[in-house]
């Protein structure tokens, strides 16, 4: 269980994507808790599309942070950065879900022990 929390942890930090709802938390207090609540109604088919998507966003970071590893110089870096990140959205959005989602999704997943082991349990009978 905790590996997989590493992984959509990785995933949400990969991308990049993790920031954007953060950023808008802080911004509108009221709105954070809102989504908190709604965050808890996620139903089957969302959780097992983001345990999809965090599966492909766990290869997809594994691969790039190879090419990242071999990279030279800095423009290079961002390069693959920007190649990477776009595949983690397509494959998100690939399995029906809205960025803005999987980051919801994830957040509820890191704070509720028992959604992650639903999540865990989802993504393990994919394997």
């Amino acid at each position: 269980m905790k590996r997989f929390a590493a992984v959509v942890s990785a995933s949400l930090v990969a991308t990049g994507l993790a920031a954007t709802p953060a950023l808008a938390a802080q911004e509108q207090p009221a709105q954070s808790a809102q989504s908190q609540q709604q965050s808890q109604n996620f139903s089957d088919d969302q959780l097992q599309n983001f345990a999809s998507a965090s599966q492909e966003i766990a290869g997809i970071s594994q691969d790039y942070t190879k090419q990242l590893q071999g990279a030279g110089d800095a423009d290079a870096q961002q390069s693959i950065r920007e190649e990477a990140n776009q595949k983690m959205v397509q494959a998100v959005q690939d399995n029906n879900l809205e960025v803005e989602q999987f980051n919801q999704i994830g957040q509820a997943v890191q704070n509720d022990p028992k959604m992650m082991q639903k999540v865990q349990q989802m993504a393990q009978k994919q394997q």
